[in-house]
């Protein structure tokens, strides 16, 4: 082992390199088997098979089924939670910024359809292994502290109206991003539209735009 003043040797380098590339093919493939099959359906045998590895150290890398599948969801929720972290709105006035907000989450939930997957099965599971990662617990939402600062500053100017907190606005954005992923083709099957149809994108984007800032910004009945 090196020291931490001694740097490590192009052997140890490449042995952590490698390491580092055997769990993210595990990883990549895992997520698609549980996004496929579920929690249940998916077999670190056919995991195994799909991969460069073994069955073996697939164990020797995450310990168990059970604690690949809370890898995967870290690892997936950590993908939002960085683009959560690197919205930048501070310099749009709040009506401009909560759009942003939400077509950010938009954008995210149509690219990484797997992620919908795998938070509808978690649920299945009553968020069982989100409420055993010390990780995910730690990870939080950046978007609820942008989300308070924009409605900090709508509510100051008089341009928000309404008295909502930051999680119940993050729950209505993310509502209607995870319908639009989750139930295509039930939705489709019963009303005869897609609704990730390409032509209809832009869209349901500004549609969840409009709708968001219709809420923050209508008239409220006073007594």
């Amino acid at each position: 082992m090196t020291s931490a003043e001694e740097p490590a040797r192009p052997g140890e380098r490449e042995r952590v390199r490698d390491a580092a590339r055997t769990r993210a093919e595990i990883l990549d493939v895992a997520t698609r088997e549980f996004a496929r099959a579920g929690y249940d359906g998916a077999r670190v045998d056919e995991i195994a098979a799909r991969t460069r590895t073994t069955k073996r150290m697939i164990y020797y890398y995450f310990g168990g089924k059970k604690q690949l599948f809370t890898a995967v969801l870290e690892r997936a929720y950590g993908v939002i939670r960085e683009a959560e972290q690197e919205l930048d709105v501070d310099h749009l006035d709040p009506v401009a910024a909560i759009r942003r907000l939400a077509e950010v989450t938009f954008d995210h939930h149509e690219q990484h359809p797997d992620f919908i997957r795998l938070v509808s099965i978690e649920n299945i599971h009553d968020a069982q292994h989100i409420a055993a990662s010390g990780k995910l617990g730690r990870m939080g939402s950046p978007a609820l502290d942008v989300i308070r600062r924009i409605l900090s500053a709508g509510q100051n100017s008089g341009l928000f109206t309404a008295d909502v907190d930051a999680v119940d606005l993050h729950a209505m954005i993310s509502a209607f991003c995870f319908f639009r992923v989750s139930n295509r083709h039930t939705f489709g099957a019963l009303f005869g539209r897609d609704l990730v149809d390409a032509d209809r994108r832009e869209h349901y984007r500004t549609m969840l735009g409009d709708m968001v800032i219709a809420y923050l910004t209508a008239e409220r009945a006073t007594d």
